[in-house]
Order: C-alpha cells, then structure tokens, then sequence
C-alpha cells in the first residue's frame, strides 16, 4: 500500500537527470559566501579583507539568537565583504574569497571520537549546530534549533526522501549513490532523540532507490522504509505526516506539537558528515535542468559558487534563458541575477526558455471551476482568497485562513483561468505579517512608554 494524503495533484515530473551520478564541481576561482543562508539572524563576519581562510573554516557565526554558523567551502584569501542584494531582495553581506586552489582543510576539523552510544543529545545538538546544518530541502530553518525544540516531545522520526517537486533528482541520486550517509544520518537523530525506529519515506517513483534501501535494512528494526503515493506535495511535512501517521497539524503548531519531527535526505547525510568527519556543510548536490540547459546533470558543487558557473559545468545554456530558478518550478525562487551563489538551501538550478513558462499574454480569469479548491491540500479556497487579496480585503482573506497557505502553487499549476492565485496570496500574507509586526512595535513602544512613566 503506498501512503498518501487528501488533495494535491499529480504534476508532470520531468526527473530527466535520475539517471545522472553526481559530479563533483571543480573548485570555482572565486566564492561569494552569504552571511545569511538560514531562518535567523545574519551571522557576523569572523574574518576580514586579506585573511587567509581554510576549507571548511568558519567564516561567520550568530551569538545568541536564532541563527545558523557559516564555512568557507575553500581554502583561501578573503579579497571583500560586499553587501548584494539576493533573490528575496534582501540585502546580505558576501564573505569574497579568491581560492588558492589548494581546497587545504581546516586543521580544527576532526571527527567525532565518542561512540554513538556515549554521546548524550546536547553534545549531539551542539556538532550539528557548530557545522552549520539546515534544512537543506530549501526551508533553511537550523537543525539544531529543531532538534532543541522536539526534544522530549516527539514518538515518530520521519526522514523526508519524497522530493516530489519537478525536475529535482539530487535526492533520490544520493539514495542511490550514499544511501549509507542517509541511514547512519538518521541513527543519530535516533539517539538524539531517544527514540527506537524512524520512517523513510520515499515515493513510489523511485523504486530503485526504495530496493536499495529495503536491501540495506532487511536486518534493521531501526527504521522501515515507508512508500508514498507519487502525488505533489507529498514532500510538505504537513502532508507527509498525516499519509504515515493520520495526525493533522492545526494551523500554526509546528510538528514537534503532534508528536512528529521531520528531516530532509540529504540533512541526515549532512549530519552523519559532521560526525564521521567532522565536516561542516560547505557544499551540496544540485540538479541542473531545463530546456536551456546543454547537458543536465547532478552536481556535487561547494557553496558560494556562482549560478553562472554552475551552468558553464554543465555545458552551458543552448539558448537565453528565460527564467532561471533556485529550486523546483512549483516552490523555487526566480533569480534576478544569474551569478548568484548557491546556497545550502539551493537543491536545483532550473533555466527555462519562454516556450517552456506559461504564457504571460494570456488573460488572467477565475471560471469558478473548483479546480484550485479541489486540489489543494490544506483545505482553503484559493477562489476566495484571490479575490480577497485582489481587492485589499486581508482582514477577510485572514479569515478565511490564507495564512494556513504552505505555497505548494498547486492551485496555480491546475488553473485553466491562468490565475498566478499562489503569487496573490503571498502578497496577502506579506501585507498581514507586515500588519502584525506594526502591531507588536506599537505594544512594545506603548510598553516602554508605561515602563518609563512608572520608573518616574
């Protein structure tokens, strides 16, 4: 039986690069090194203009606070600190690193000497925090921080390997190639978190992947390889969680509120990394894809590396592109500039030509079909939240619960109006999270304004 969940749609695959082994990326001549690449505070730079730097040396750190370390993913002389502006129009600091070629590692780098059985959960929240982990199937939020915050109130450990977002294979080539990263990735976690099995999810169309990993845990009563229905999107924890468990996550609560706690593939592998090597995450597979693409494939590539370099390994772009986007084509982010560095939440680099985008010409119209509220897999009506937003009316769209939205874009993908519904509901919950963040500084200022009075 394969799991699923309620809603969601079926979408054209594309996975033109499953069959593609990950390369490893030469090292670039140059990396340009964001501060911020995590749900958090920005880290503050620990090195300046001139410093020689090694592979894996930690560049940037956050002190207190919610916030994830930074590595050079060379070995190097730092030659800036330049602000850029990145996808989401935020201006963040680049640590500028000119390599030397060398990729000389850190000598602080060490692995882990402890067994397993004798490390206690805080000495395994602090490696994981230390070697800069995130969610790296592109949420960014700090593993460590998860981890914290699930400690003592979770029963299931799920490993995410849906990856049902078009074109991106980088998960399921890793399930293939370094299954054992992935398994040893998720003992740890075990330990961590005192729990005795973990499920590994994986979707129905990645059978060879699914063989592999029944065949590598046929003796192991530590983790079951779970089969999910190939739907979009299976991978939303939301979703995930309720196909293996039946548990609905209310509006608001975070997984760890029902019991669950979720990790990507490929942050498990990461995690088994900085144990057995002592490596902090300084690189990532990416699958490059697209119709403008010359040759696409699966990249292991360093992070910092530009976009443009990426697209050079892979040889080239046929044609101008388009479109190019960080992530998948449902969820992934469109770039404005095509050096943009990969960052530890870049799972794909998509370039499209404008025969392959949906055409911008064609008239934008709600037919009243049902179609979006049919499909969509938290239960909203994406027809009434449009509106709402299209005409200012956020209060009502509020409501209505367009902050329950999780940006699947499933509603858009099934649209025969051609309705961009999942780019006007993000402005609705833009234009609401603005709104409360006014709130809150009027309380606090009205707050310290009281304080004040009484200390008179």
């Amino acid at each position: 039986m394969a799991y699923t969940f309620r809603g969601g749609s079926h979408v054209s695959e594309h996975k033109n690069t499953r069959r593609c082994q990950i390369q490893r990326l030469d090292p670039p001549a140059q990396v340009a090194i964001p501060l911020s690449q995590h749900i958090g505070a920005p880290c503050k730079s620990l090195v300046a203009v001139g410093d020689y730097v090694y592979r894996g040396q930690m560049i940037g750190n956050v002190e207190g606070g919610l916030g994830c370390p930074v590595h050079s993913s060379v070995s190097g002389t730092v030659k800036a600190l330049n602000p850029r502006t990145n996808a989401a129009g935020q201006q963040v600091t680049h640590v500028i690193i000119e390599s030397d070629g060398e990729m000389a590692l850190d000598p602080l780098i060490v692995p882990h000497e402890k067994k397993l059985t004798e490390t206690d959960p805080e000495e395994i929240v602090e490696i994981i925090r230390r070697a800069g982990i995130v969610g790296m199937g592109g949420a960014g939020f700090p593993t460590y921080a998860k981890i914290n915050s699930a400690l003592g109130r979770v029963d299931r450990l799920i490993v995410n390997c849906a990856e049902c977002e078009p074109y991106i294979t980088a998960n399921h080539r890793l399930l293939l190639e370094n299954p054992a990263a992935v398994i040893n990735g998720t003992k740890i976690l075990l330990r961590a978190f005192g729990l005795r099995q973990a499920d590994i999810a994986v979707e129905d169309n990645k059978l060879d992947a699914i063989n592999k990993l029944e065949a590598m845990l046929v003796d192991s009563r530590l983790m079951r390889v779970r089969v999910l229905k190939t739907k979009y999107p299976q991978g939303d924890e939301r979703q995930l969680i309720y196909a293996l468990t039946g548990r609905e996550l209310p509006a608001g609560k975070l997984p760890a509120d029902i019991g669950c706690v979720v990790f990507n593939a490929e942050t498990c592998a990461a995690i088994f990394s900085a144990f057995a090597y002592g490596m902090p995450s300084i690189e990532r597979i990416v699958t490059v894809d697209g119709d403008c693409v010359a040759e696409p494939k699966n990249l292991l590539v360093p992070i910092g590396t530009s976009c443009l370099e990426v697209l050079e390994a892979c040889g080239g772009l046929k044609h101008p592109p388009h479109k190019v986007i960080f992530g998948g084509p449902m969820m992934g982010a469109a770039q404005w500039d095509i050096e943009m560095p990969v960052t530890k939440g870049t799972s794909a680099i998509l370039a499209f030509s404008e025969k392959a985008v949906r055409d911008p010409k064609l008239p934008e119209v709600c037919l009243h079909c049902g179609r979006c509220v049919q499909n969509c897999p938290m239960h909203l009506m994406p027809n009434y939240l449009v509106q709402y937003a299209m005409k200012g009316r956020m209060e009502e769209a509020e409501e209505f619960g367009v902050m329950s939205c999780v940006g699947c874009g499933t509603c858009s993908y099934n649209c025969p109006g051609h309705m961009p519904i999942v780019q006007y509901i993000r402005v609705a919950k833009g234009a609401i999270n603005a709104r409360r963040a006014e709130a809150r500084a009027r309380a606090e200022a009205q707050n310290e304004s009281k304080e004040k009075e009484a200390a008179k």
